[in-house]
């Protein structure tokens, strides 16, 4: 099972950047999907989480409103959509895949887990 984060990068104030998450080896409409971020020397935290047929989304108080998670299930693909970015945005970002329809918020429900990508926003 292999997925493969992409889309960061380095954006000032305000502005957008869209992640993507390719899935490989697994049957992805099978798995809840999530996106979290760490800064350095802080703890992984949860962003953002969408269900198996993409009908229901969850979001972390913080990118509530700011941020949009979708999927693609033909695709194998999961998307973070980020606008009106912020400073405190900054960190890696990584995707995850859970099997399970537990609790979305917790990174230890998560079965696999992407690469991480970087976002930095410069204010």
């Amino acid at each position: 099972v292999q997925l493969q984060a992409s889309g960061g990068g380095l954006v000032q104030a305000g502005g957008s950047l869209r992640l993507s998450c390719a899935a490989y080896g697994l049957t992805f409409s099978s798995y809840a999907m999530g996106w979290f971020r760490q800064a350095p020397g802080k703890e992984r935290e949860f962003v953002a989480a969408i269900n198996k047929s993409g009908g229901s989304t969850y979001y972390a108080a913080s990118v509530k409103g700011r941020f949009t998670i979708s999927r693609d299930n033909a695709k194998n693909t999961v998307y973070l959509q980020m606008n009106s970015l912020k400073p405190e945005d900054t960190a890696v970002y990584y995707c995850a895949a859970d099997v399970g329809s537990g609790w979305l918020r917790v990174p230890s429900e998560y079965d696999y887990w992407g690469q991480g990508t970087q976002v930095t926003v410069s204010s």
